[in-house]
């Protein structure tokens, strides 16, 4: 199980290429793949803060931007990771409630088939698949 908070990268990508559009923000999960940091996972965030232990005492360090050798991406370039908060957002209305069972999640939206998931995530971005898929067949 997914221990992030957010869903599998070929989750994302499924969810993507189904039309899934990303407006970034704070607080937002996402991944930067085919530049050998496909396993490292990214925070959006106004302001780079990083705890520091120092001989005699543990300081949090305010930090307004690092030195790293990748300056910007276009956002295309990277794979939102949406969490599960956001998942249940896009569901909308239809969403009626995520069930745990011995294989992992199970969500219930109204009037599509249940969504499973090894990750509560993973069920959600199921979920909104099958949305996606219902509104491009509708």
């Amino acid at each position: 199980m997914d221990d992030r908070g957010v869903i599998s990268v070929n989750l994302a990508i499924a969810l993507r290429a189904a039309g899934v559009t990303w407006q970034p923000a704070p607080g937002d999960h996402f991944v930067i793949p085919d530049r050998d940091l496909d396993d490292q996972t990214f925070v959006l965030s106004d302001m780079i803060v990083q705890v520091y232990e120092l001989p005699r005492t543990t300081v949090i360090g305010f930090n307004g931007t690092t030195e790293w050798a990748l300056d910007d991406i276009e956002r295309d370039e990277a794979i939102w990771l949406p969490r599960e908060d956001q998942l249940r957002d896009l569901l909308g209305d239809g969403f009626e409630r995520l069930e745990r069972n011995s294989d992992g999640y199970t969500v219930i939206v109204r009037d599509l088939p249940e969504a499973t998931g090894r990750s509560a995530e993973d069920a959600y971005g199921n979920a909104l698949l099958l949305l996606r898929a219902r509104a491009g067949n509708a």
